[in-house]
């Protein structure tokens, strides 16, 4: 036996073994059932057009959003004073995943489409919350820049569905 040919099949071997083990790991999902990382996650601070994250302890009012099964959000719109920091509470009272991203209306409906093409791509925005059904989720936002603009689900149907609410930010 050539020992060049053992060294080469040896190294294929080792090759398909890594390739096999790495086809057989379970997929990362950013909507699968379970909600994201479970252990507290470092607050990022991006400024938006419709504002920015902030601390839990900003927050001066609580307003909770119920997400339903019939694809709605209850309220859908939701008034708030530029500068203003909400924790927004978000109860899925269904049995469907569910979520909540604020955004403009444009890049809602970009991130829509891409959704429907890569419904597993992973994302946690700290203006994005994924509810598992009868789970809740909060995020902590400052609404810091006037105008109109959305909330929506973007799982793939969801939003063709009309889950889509409005935030109007009242200037000071």
């Amino acid at each position: 036996m050539n020992t060049k040919n053992l060294s080469i099949d040896r190294s294929c071997a080792m090759l398909l073994l890594a390739l096999t083990a790495l086809c057989a790991a379970p997929a990362a999902q950013a909507h699968g059932e379970k909600a994201h990382a479970d252990a507290p996650k470092e607050l990022r601070l991006e400024q938006k057009p419709w504002g920015i994250a902030a601390p839990a302890k900003a927050a001066t009012r609580t307003i909770e959003i119920r997400m339903s099964d019939r694809m709605r959000y209850t309220p859908d719109r939701i008034e708030v004073r530029e500068g203003e920091t909400l924790r927004l509470v978000h109860r899925n009272r269904g049995k469907l995943m569910h979520e909540f991203v604020l955004g403009t209306a444009e890049e809602l409906a970009a991130h829509a489409e891409l959704m429907k093409k890569f419904p597993n791509m992973e994302h946690d925005e700290p203006y994005m919350a994924h509810v598992p059904g009868g789970q809740r989720a909060e995020i902590v936002w400052t609404f810091n820049r006037p105008g109109e603009f959305q909330f929506a689900c973007l799982l793939p149907g969801h939003f063709e569905a009309g889950m889509v609410g409005q935030v109007i930010v009242k200037p000071r």
